[in-house]
């Protein structure tokens, strides 16, 4: 009779071991994927982020250059060189 009580509470012992594993399995993969997720989110943002500074780096070397003031002066000052003429289209 002993032997079946220690048998019994073995295989409860063992079910409640299988189920805490399989419990901890798959939380583990549930946060692997986010950190996953997480990862892949980063990654774009650093290309992003790299892409714009190298933007920023070619506008910082062309700054001082004749060409670039021009264009920001026409672009965002909307100025233009003395005895110019300018039209405007207005069919558009």
């Amino acid at each position: 009779m002993k032997f079946f009580k220690s048998h019994k509470i073995y295989k409860i012992l063992m079910t409640i071991f299988i189920v805490y594993a399989v419990y901890t399995f798959i939380n583990q993969q549930i946060k692997l994927n986010s950190y996953q997720t997480e990862k892949s989110y980063y990654e774009d943002q650093i290309a992003a982020l790299s892409e714009e500074k190298a933007a920023l780096e070619e506008t910082k070397a062309n700054i001082n250059t004749p060409e670039y003031i021009e264009k920001v002066a026409r672009e965002k000052l909307d100025m233009y060189m003395p005895n110019e003429r300018v039209y405007i289209d207005v069919s558009k």
